[in-house]
């Protein structure tokens, strides 16, 4: 058993929290860090769930109490409650891929996503949404993604919602979230309440850096703890370096045990269990793949990922808006993200909030210039679009490749398509944030000034230059690389998720994804893995009862 005093560093950040991690811990979780484990040692399972967020946390939990022993492996190290304390820099080195300064191989776009137990469910903004329909009909029409109507689909969804207590925040929005629905309102843009997996939210609104209060219903604190409450084994800190193959199955799966400093430690683990499922990402799970030297007849690992490619504009106000206080997102507008399905790229409108951090990166700034933007950050507001990409020609999305040793390399091109998105956005959050009663609007390009009105803002807008690494463009929606659907010249799972190449391997997360979504990611994870984590439960009970 682990020792249970390396898990207790720090005193909670609020009083009276228990740490559910700790004390499934003291009675008696199976749970290891990977170094405590034996050079060699074999590690035994009826099936082995690689990664730990949205797909791997829900279908651990499914299943674990169909009576399957299941062991989870995760590649980042184990934080909870008494580890959350609103800091960035620990968050952001402890909880996050490549310390949150994972980028795309020409550095034009940052990815946030996360790398520890529960993954990105630990530190996202707890949006929570639906697939939406048009893009189940495309999936349907272009990939013979079977099963996936928003009919089939709605049961799934509403499971999931009330496991995870997903309802519209009916709290006040902060003032950060209120301008953008004040100006869509003054200008005739229709706006929501976002749905939020919470359960007792405090409305601190450091969301991103893991909930101290443990209000976030992410599978840190829901699903994981259900499977190990099971019979399930979890090892974190273990990357799974590759898949051993026989035949046209996966017989294991060779791990890297990682140190402190989340490097090789030097010791090798091994996995064996006669069903294997990927839930390790977009970016993770292809190059795992790669790394395998998995079959793929048609080439297709790692192509078509997506990131629904995010604008950023900010806007100053005269009165505080405090944008680092408050439930993060709570007011969203899918106005101008259906226009065409297949034509310009739509977006979705909604706010991030503004930590010190990320806000000082995101500014795009230098020096003076860079301090006197930030000595605003009280008065700040900002508006994200994002762009839903992979429903055009023009939008094929990027690519996983493989560095020398054997890490992921994200290639991903904002072209002359996208770019055309992000000029039209940046119009769009502008209009708005001068509806709302900004005295200057400025979008996070190098050459942008502060834009003191509508019309100034028009103008210099459609005057920027389109080059790379020119303007802000990120992503925290990691999706494709691997795609669902039976017609097999384009995608690598079919719509159960099983590869389509290998009997036991399947894939129960966004990476299966055909196209980006155009909404916030993780529901639309939780009702897949739900459904076909299910799936596979009944076809592992078959096999028994024939066997």
């Amino acid at each position: 058993m682990q020792n249970t005093e390396q898990r207790q560093p720090h005193v909670p950040v609020v009083a009276g929290i228990s740490d559910p991690i700790l004390e499934g811990i003291s009675n008696g979780w199976n749970v290891h860090e990977s170094t405590d484990l034996a050079d060699g040692t074999l590690l035994e399972a009826d099936v082995i769930i690689i990664g730990t967020g949205a797909g791997g946390g829900t279908s651990a939990e499914i299943l674990s109490k169909a009576g399957f022993r299941v062991l989870m492996l995760e590649e980042g190290p184990l934080k909870s409650t008494n580890d959350f304390r609103m800091d960035e820099r620990e968050a952001y080195r402890d909880l996050y891929q490549e310390s949150a300064g994972r980028m795309s191989k020409d550095g034009a776009m940052s990815i946030l996503q996360g790398r520890c137990v529960g993954g990105t469910t630990v530190i996202n903004w707890t949006s929570s949404f639906r697939t939406p329909e048009p893009t189940l009909n495309y999936w349907a029409d272009e990939f013979k993604v079977a099963g996936f109507s928003k009919d089939d689909m709605a049961p799934w969804f509403e499971r999931m919602e009330e496991r995870l207590n997903v309802a519209p925040w009916q709290v006040q929005p902060n003032e950060n979230n209120s301008v953008l629905a004040r100006g869509a309102t003054k200008l005739g843009i229709d706006w929501h309440q976002i749905p939020r997996n919470v359960a007792g939210c405090w409305n601190l609104g450091f969301c991103g850096t893991g909930c101290p209060t443990n209000a976030k219903q992410s599978m840190l604190v829901t699903t994981i703890p259900e499977a190990l409450n099971n019979q399930s084994q979890l090892v974190y800190s273990a990357r799974a370096e590759r898949l051993i193959f026989e035949g046209s199955k996966v017989a294991g799966v060779e791990i890297t045990a990682l140190d402190k400093d989340y490097q090789p430690s030097g010791k090798m683990l091994l996995a064996r269990a006669p069903h294997v499922v990927m839930a390790c990402g977009a970016i993770n799970g292809p190059a795992l793949l790669l790394r395998s030297g998995a079959p793929d007849p048609q080439k297709r690992i790692g192509k078509r990922t997506f990131f629904h490619p995010t604008t950023f504009c900010f806007a100053e106000f005269d009165q505080l808006i405090d944008p680092y206080y408050g439930a993060p997102q709570s007011i969203y507008s899918d106005h101008f993200q259906w226009l065409e399905v297949s034509g310009k790229a739509g977006y979705k409108l909604e706010v991030p909030p503004l930590h010190p951090g990320l806000t000082s990166v995101l500014l795009m700034g230098h020096g003076h210039k860079n301090f006197a933007d930030m000595e605003k950050l009280p008065n700040l507001h900002a508006m994200i679009a994002l762009l839903r990409d992979g429903f055009h020609p023009q939008s094929e999305g990027g690519s996983i490749e493989l560095a020398g040793d054997g890490t992921p390399i994200v290639d991903y091109e904002i072209n002359d398509y996208l770019w055309d998105g992000v000029r039209r956005s940046w119009l769009t959050m502008a209009e708005i944030q001068f509806a709302a009663g900004a005295k200057a609007v400025r979008p996070s390009h190098v050459d942008a000034p502060w834009y003191h009105s509508w019309e100034e803002a028009q103008k210099g807008i459609n005057a920027l230059e389109f080059r790379s690494n020119a303007f802000t463009a990120g992503s925290a929606h990691c999706m494709g690389g691997l795609a669902m659907g039976e017609d097999k010249n384009k995608c690598m799972v079919d719509s159960d998720g099983k590869y389509h190449y290998l009997d036991n391997l399947y894939v129960f997360d966004g990476s299966a994804f055909p196209t980006s979504i155009g909404a916030n990611p993780q529901l639309s994870i939780y009702g897949m893995a739900c459904k076909q984590a299910n799936a596979l439960v009944e076809k592992l009970r078959s096999a028994q009862g024939k066997a």
